[in-house]
């Protein structure tokens, strides 16, 4: 074997040690997150029944817009679009948390900052588990916001890889720990609730273990995970790094990737633009339907708690399958193409869902939904990572990370509102008719653009 086909395979098992760092860190991370998500109408329920202060304000706002709206004064209802305002906050908070926490590692490293945002959210868990008011457990998800800007520095690790290859299957990998996280923690999190000690709060023991896997998670990054951005490729000032508070945080500016563009060709530039908002715009139809699918399978097929529990479950699985034995392997420089396809699925898919009459149906349309679920976040994610200087793949991920945020905060408070207002049909029709936006977008980006 020849020297530099030894450097190649030393560079490629590195690469994929690197990629399975960033695997498990990640997965350890969300199994933690999303132990909450199974839980949260009962937590607002419990608020609801023992807070008199923070909740029944906010509450007598949220029934003041729903009245409004129209939608049924059923409580369980309400407390959904409660719940809905709350995660749009959260999501608020990663927008504005993703792109400083990105440019900050493009700065001081990768590992320092993720090891930042594993105490944050190892504080947060903490701060829920001791919650006994609406206050402080509010608190403990404004601060576990800010915190999951560490989504965007493992997507920034994964950009640092020298293969496109490696790249494209470590987004991969990344979306089959979302896959795994949200299939396996919600169950994990309904189970610790089932049995409680007396006088315990329900939603203590899974509190607990939520924090328990954030310190796991923080030290699996402080002994496992390398740094991947050497000192020499890093921002040389913190100033610089940062540009201004204006270009990481501002959507206009964040929309036109202003923080990295001014070091970028005309022909890259525009394509980056294009990919942000075909990005932005199918994470905004797929969240707000993918937040409104509860209610439609609730009111068109009575779908109980346990019911709907098994069919997110065959759809996480179904996603893990996708992209542990079909993503990962898409070539590079095939992605784009496999986005286009992904998304002109999620058409019919949501149609199917939307006009469902039988399981038979309904099914159908959900394997459509996992499909494009399971390719076209990984696929941009890597065509992306490809995009600015080695010391802007931080800034460029966490832009990136923030137009998701952005577009599943505003996503399920506008679908929701159409669904209330029109019914499931003429929702679930109009949203997927605007799946043919993004495509649109990517059939128009520039012919000649280089990624650099």
């Amino acid at each position: 074997m020849s020297q530099g086909d030894h450097g190649t395979r030393r560079a490629e098992e590195n690469s994929s040690r690197i990629i399975l760092a960033v695997f498990l860190a990640l997965l350890i991370d969300l199994l933690g997150f999303t132990l909450i998500l199974p839980l949260l109408p009962s937590i607002l329920d419990h608020f609801s029944k023992n807070d008199d202060g923070l909740y029944r304000r906010v509450q007598a706002g949220v029934d003041w817009f729903s009245s409004s709206l129209g939608i049924p004064p059923e409580r369980k209802y309400n407390s959904v679009l409660f719940g809905g305002f709350i995660g749009s906050l959260f999501s608020l908070l990663q927008f504005l948390a993703s792109p400083l926490t990105g440019a900050a590692s493009d700065s001081f490293g990768r590992r320092p900052a993720l090891l930042v945002t594993a105490l944050g959210l190892v504080a947060s868990y903490a701060l829920w588990a001791i919650s006994g008011s609406f206050e402080l457990f509010l608190c403990s998800r404004i601060l576990g916001g800010i915190s999951k800007g560490n989504v965007s520095l493992c997507t920034a690790i994964i950009a640092d890889l020298p293969c496109p290859k490696a790249r494209s299957k470590g987004m991969a990998m990344i979306g089959l720990a979302f896959s795994l996280g949200f299939t396996l923690g919600p169950m994990l999190g309904a189970f610790l609730a089932l049995e409680t000690e007396k006088d315990q709060v329900f939603y203590t023991r899974a509190a607990i273990f939520a924090t328990i896997f954030a310190v796991a998670d923080f030290l699996f990054i402080l002994t496992c995970l390398p740094e991947t951005l050497p000192k020499e490729k890093r921002v040389s000032s913190v100033v610089s790094g940062f540009q201004s508070a204006f270009d990481l945080i501002s959507p206009w500016a964040l929309f036109r990737f202003s923080a990295v563009w001014q070091k970028m060709g005309g022909p890259s530039r525009d394509s980056l633009q294009i990919l942000g908002l075909v990005y932005f715009l199918y994470l905004f139809l797929f969240s707000g339907l993918e937040y409104t699918l509860g209610f439609l399978v609730h009111q068109h097929f009575h779908f109980s708690s346990l019911e709907q529990g098994k069919m997110f479950f065959f759809i996480g699985v179904t996603m893990a399958v996708i992209q542990g034995g079909y993503t990962r392997r898409i070539t590079p420089g095939a992605e784009l193409r496999m986005v286009k396809i992904a998304i002109m699925l999620s058409a019919p898919g949501f149609l199917l869902i939307g006009w469902s009459t039988n399981i038979v149906v309904l099914g159908t349309g959900l394997l459509f939904y996992s499909f494009a679920a399971a390719v076209v976040v990984p696929c941009l994610s890597a065509v992306v990572s490809s995009y600015g200087l080695e010391s802007q793949k931080g800034t460029v991920m966490g832009i990136l990370r923030s137009l998701g945020a952005l577009a599943r905060a505003l996503g399920p408070v506008a679908s929701a509102t159409v669904y209330w207002l029109a019914g499931a049909e003429v929702c679930f029709t109009v949203c997927a008719s605007l799946f043919l936006l993004p495509f649109i977008l990517l059939r128009c980006m520039p012919k000649q653009s280089k990624q650099e």
